[in-house]
């Protein structure tokens, strides 16, 4: 069975479109279909939209969230209801292709664990492209994850994938930074991106920041997740040998001061050099305390999930030295 996931947000128009084509490639290239509209809070209509068209195919599972918890919380909600082996997902704004499923498919079936599409030609606004490319750029500086497209919509996983990742958040467009710190593989296709014809785009200025600090946020997870002091500690380390250093300096030249004839006398509270020494002290207390509480709880969650993600399994072992010896009368 293959999942399809769609995220719906104020998409009452496009969604009859959207669902008869994935119809349409489900005949065609005789997927066995379970398409999951998620709707996150939509006030035009929306969910009747869904209604209807649930009514009308079985196949189709409609979810309605409580109210708007975004994109994250939405796939969310879909990967819960998801029944196939592979899982689509997709914007319902019908500028991601459902013809592209076959490739993204295919890929997957080359070995790969996550394929991410990519839009090399766009048919957005050139700020929107110019702001995705620099951020897209910027990802693959931080995370070592070469794709082209992170906010592409049409990505393709394996099951074991989301049953492993949990998003919340806005975490949603680095689900394959996430699978390759897991050490799944990915790749990435080239699709076919379409103009926009109804509604309109639910990117704005504000989506940059909180990119750039959910980017930060899982540079820290896939890096240092079950292991926060070593990032903290050391900075925190390292603001204290700076403010070791600068204290000490100051201590010699105080001394010398007093002790040689001719040295003008040092005033320390008049230093400022003083007030830095002691900043970088605090600061490196700060960040070590930061970091013990941060040990402290990924020791908790360690007991709930793991650390470690297993790909295969060889068959059991079996022979006479794993056979139970007989108890002898």
């Amino acid at each position: 069975m293959l999942s399809v996931i769609i995220p719906i947000f104020n998409e009452a128009e496009s969604l009859p479109q959207l669902v008869g084509e994935l119809d349409r490639v489900a005949q065609a290239e005789g997927y066995d279909l379970q398409t999951i509209l998620v709707d996150d809070g939509s006030n035009d209509g929306t969910w009747q939209v869904i209604s209807r068209l649930a009514a009308d195919d079985r196949r189709i599972l409609g979810i309605r969230l409580r109210r708007n918890f975004g994109k994250a919380a939405a796939l969310r909600a879909g990967f819960d209801s998801a029944e196939g082996d592979r899982i689509v997902t997709l914007d319902g704004d019908l500028q991601d292709d459902p013809a592209e499923i076959a490739n993204l498919l295919a890929k997957l079936d080359e070995g790969y664990d996550v394929v991410s599409g990519w839009k090399r030609e766009r048919h957005d606004p050139w700020h929107r492209v110019a702001l995705s490319r620099g951020f897209n750029w910027l990802v693959r500086l931080m995370t070592g994850v070469m794709l082209h497209d992170h906010n592409c919509g049409l990505k393709a996983y394996r099951r074991e994938v989301i049953l492993e990742i949990r998003l919340y958040g806005e975490l949603h467009r680095f689900v394959p930074v996430l699978a390759a710190g897991n050490g799944f593989r990915v790749a990435e296709v080239v699709v076919n991106h379409r103009p926009r014809k109804h509604g309109r785009s639910k990117y704005g200025m504000s989506r940059v920041v909180k990119a750039f600090l959910d980017l930060l946020t899982v540079k820290f997870i896939v890096g240092y997740g079950h292991r926060p002091q070593h990032v903290l500690g050391t900075i925190g380390l390292v603001s204290l040998l700076c403010g070791g250093l600068g204290m000490f300096y100051l201590a010699v030249r105080w001394c010398l001061s007093r002790m040689i004839d001719g040295w003008q006398i040092v005033h320390l509270h008049e230093t400022a050099a003083l007030y830095y020494a002691l900043a970088l002290f605090i600061i490196g207390g700060q960040f070590l305390s930061l970091g013990f509480l941060g040990e402290m709880i990924a020791a908790l969650l360690v007991r709930e999930t793991d650390t470690y993600s297993i790909s295969e399994h060889t068959p059991p072992a079996r022979g006479p030295s794993h056979t139970p010896s007989a108890k002898t009368s």
